[in-house]
């Protein structure tokens, strides 16, 4: 009786051990994409997404391919110039985490809410809502 308990106790604690470990490297991934993201790094960026991944913008309706994406960052690059990204995990789970990121611009500032899925090392989706037209909040 008393080895079986043993034998569960041992499989609850790898398998916390994976999970915990999986949400670390999920956290690594996130850090990295905000890194990119501040200097416009296409190629890190492009690492980073799968080719299947879909990024959607819910304030604007859109829904973004990686090739989409990537093709924007022409623009993103100029807009970003001078600007501070800080971000924070507010919780992570089974692959999916939920970021709060606040996006300090020259002139102004933007408090976003970003959900990632990352699978294989590689986001396969995101989805960003704006929360606030400043960042007091985070």
């Amino acid at each position: 009786m008393q080895r079986s308990w043993w034998r569960i106790f041992l499989a609850a604690v790898l398998l916390l051990s994976v999970t915990v470990r999986a949400s670390a490297d999920d956290g690594a991934i996130i850090d990295r994409w905000y890194s990119a993201l501040l200097v416009a790094d296409r190629t890190e960026l492009s690492d980073l997404l799968s080719d299947d991944v879909r990024m959607k913008l819910e304030d604007m309706g859109i829904v973004q391919t990686k090739q989409d994406f990537i093709a924007s960052i022409d623009e993103w690059q100029s807009a970003v110039a001078g600007a501070a990204i800080r971000h924070r995990i507010e919780k992570s789970d089974n692959g999916e985490t939920t970021v709060l990121a606040c996006y300090d611009f020259p002139s102004n500032d933007t408090l976003m809410r970003e959900t990632f899925t990352v699978s294989g090392g590689r986001i396969v989706a995101s989805t960003q809502t704006a929360v606030a037209q400043d960042c007091s909040a985070y």
